[in-house]
């Protein structure tokens, strides 16, 4: 056999495999789920076939690194239960509460990785009791998960206005401030006592908060989350200084 038919037989063979022909370019569609997910990563669709369909929640957040997944592969994202279709998660809504005549003045964005996630559950409850509505970005088990994707879902809910505040936890909060201060229009702050929760609001009008699972009690936990959504913009010189900041990320976002 002439080694030309041999790398036809081959590449027919890998169509084939992956749901393609020579014929048509276009994947076979086939559906997998990804229930329970908050946040769709790239490690969740690494094994997705291409062209073939993810069941995911309606209130799903897709991180970027998610999003090239999907481009390369042409892969195609549904809520859960609907009948196949092109939706892709950039159409799905994000998280919501169940309060939707909640204002965004009185929402808060949560998420964690798998080292704040005890913290979150417990923090969740609190801003409850506390009066404040929460959108729960993730994430739901103990399993590994990669904190920038959190911290990117609870951030685009802050830059969006669709909450006020945002809170993001990860084992030491350092990585996870790093992340959300990426975010155009987000002031995150990394606090680890009172002092620290004060100043970012008082000084530096931070809109999300930073926490390491790893370093604080739950105890200390609540008390700063509590100084922090309860203190006030200081105005005035504070003002100017918060401007300045804001006009550096302006001068990059204009490149």
């Amino acid at each position: 056999m002439q080694e030309e038919e041999i790398q036809k037989l081959v590449r027919k063979a890998v169509q084939k495999a992956i749901g393609a022909t020579t014929d048509s370019p276009a994947p076979v569609t086939r559906r997998r789920a990804l229930t329970g997910r908050k946040v769709i990563t790239e490690a969740d669709l690494r094994d997705a076939a291409p062209g073939s369909e993810i069941a995911v929640p309606a209130d799903a957040l897709v991180t970027p690194l998610a999003h090239d997944l999907i481009r390369e592969r042409h892969l195609k994202l549904v809520e859960e239960g609907s009948k196949p279709s092109p939706a892709t998660v950039s159409s799905l809504p994000v998280p919501t509460s169940g309060q939707q005549s909640t204002p965004p003045e009185k929402t808060v964005a949560l998420g964690a990785d798998h080292g704040g996630l005890a913290l979150k559950e417990n923090l969740k409850g609190y801003l409850q009791e506390l009066g404040y509505a929460v959108l729960d970005c993730g994430t739901s088990s103990s399993e590994s998960v990669d904190y920038p994707d959190f911290a990117y879902a609870v951030a685009r809910l802050v830059a969006e206005g669709r909450a006020a505040r945002g809170i993001m936890i990860d084992g030491a909060g350092i990585g996870s401030c790093m992340a959300a201060n990426k975010v155009p229009g987000v002031r995150a702050a990394m606090c680890y006592d009172l002092s620290t929760a004060a100043n970012s609001r008082e000084h530096n009008d931070a809109n999300l908060l930073t926490l390491g699972g790893g370093l604080l009690g739950a105890n200390l936990a609540r008390q700063i989350v509590k100084t922090w959504m309860s203190t006030p913009f200081g105005g005035g010189r504070h003002a100017r200084r918060v401007d300045k900041i804001m006009a550096i990320e302006r001068r990059y976002l204009k490149k």
